[in-house]
């Protein structure tokens, strides 16, 4: 049976003010339910795996939440960062801790706030891709590109072995100008990449010690520790000093140029809800097109005469909107955020300025 690894981090800073360091998007309801999007990623791995089989590597500051959130969850399968090091450390972590557990383990990597519209279909792609990990493949799963998205990373690929429903990966690619998008999109040998991974344990470890000697050895130590009075001495002395780096460049790149990378490619309704305007594009609309997240509060949404909104309610206040059309509109108790749809990405920028004039109570 697969190892679920839940990575859940980042502040979610394009659903800005939502979104918070803090209280950052994956433990937000942004899926048309109650759930959160933590919640909705576990709740849809059930067919794969088990509780005790599922791990959430995460920050310190968001272990309370996620444990309130994941009361299933054991609570020793809850891994703490102390800080951030991006992708590479926290999966690596895990891989090793499991390793520990289960030396023969296949583990898959799924992030904490992504959206999936067929669950069954994306069951059906990542057992395919476990079979491709079970032959020593280190497995992706392959988005089928809908449009030419530039906000994406792409995955170029080779042509298919007979017989076999993966592909192996030749390239990673970075997000690309919208020309170079169209290009790829027109070859029909480009999926987008969504950063979902399936692996053999100790095809991954041994890759990581190929690429990667220095952190291989790091997350080694603390995993030796792990479970044991020295847990915490080991983990604080060796995390500060592991690379700050994502396992697409630490690993995956240099794997996929050796041969060993193969993705299964998918088309299931996956949506990385980067922004509110993404938000406006998969979740249930009124007749005018307007998105309205968490009608359940009071006093609520009064719209007249508007279409095509996102609004977010977050205050408690009531929010009337008048005349307008393919707007988002934020309300949060300490901050308001109005903006064009058009212009969701750009709502990080706000977040990067406010950490420039030193406000961090509002990020």
């Amino acid at each position: 049976m697969l190892y679920a690894v839940i990575p859940a981090g980042g502040s979610g800073t394009r659903l800005w003010p939502l979104s918070r360091a803090g209280h950052p998007k994956f433990l937000h309801p942004l899926t048309g339910t109650s759930a959160s999007l933590l919640q909705a990623t576990v709740e849809r791995l059930a067919p794969l795996t088990t509780p005790d089989r599922t791990l959430v590597v995460t920050g310190a500051a968001h272990v309370a939440a996620v444990a309130r959130q994941l009361t299933v969850l054991p609570e020793e399968n809850i891994l703490v960062e102390p800080s951030p090091r991006d992708s590479c450390a926290a999966i690596a972590l895990a891989a090793a801790v499991i390793a520990a557990r289960d030396p023969n383990a296949v583990m898959g990597s799924f992030a904490a706030d992504h959206l999936i519209r067929d669950t069954d279909s994306w069951v059906c792609t990542v057992q395919e891709a476990v079979r491709g990990a079970e032959q020593g493949l280190l497995m992706t799963v392959g988005i089928t590109p809908t449009r030419a998205e530039t906000g994406y990373g792409y995955l170029e690929t080779g042509d298919p072995t007979e017989g076999v429903p993966w592909r192996p990966v030749a390239e990673f690619k970075e997000k690309p100008a919208a020309e170079v998008a169209e290009a790829y999109v027109r070859s029909g040998r480009h999926l987008w990449n969504a950063s979902m991974f399936v692996w053999r344990v100790d095809v991954f470890l041994a890759e990581l010690a190929r690429q990667q000697p220095a952190l291989h050895a790091g997350v080694a130590a603390i995993a030796a520790a792990w479970g044991t009075p020295e847990q915490d001495d080991v983990l604080g002395a060796i995390w500060p000093t592991l690379p700050k780096i994502s396992v697409d460049y630490a690993v995956m790149e240099g794997a996929a140029t050796a041969g060993r990378v193969a993705t299964v490619p998918g088309d299931f309704g996956w949506n990385d809800v980067g922004d509110f305007h993404t938000l406006g594009d998969v979740l249930p609309t009124d007749d005018a097109g307007n998105v309205v997240l968490g009608t359940e509060a009071k006093p609520g949404v009064l719209l007249r005469d508007s279409s095509n909104l996102v609004v977010v309610p977050q205050s408690g206040r009531l929010v009337a909107v008048l005349g307008l059309r393919d707007l988002i509109v934020v309300d949060t108790p300490d901050a308001v955020l109005v903006c064009p749809r058009d212009r969701a990405q750009d709502v990080k920028t706000l977040v990067d300025e406010l950490k420039e004039r030193g406000e961090e109570g509002y990020v």
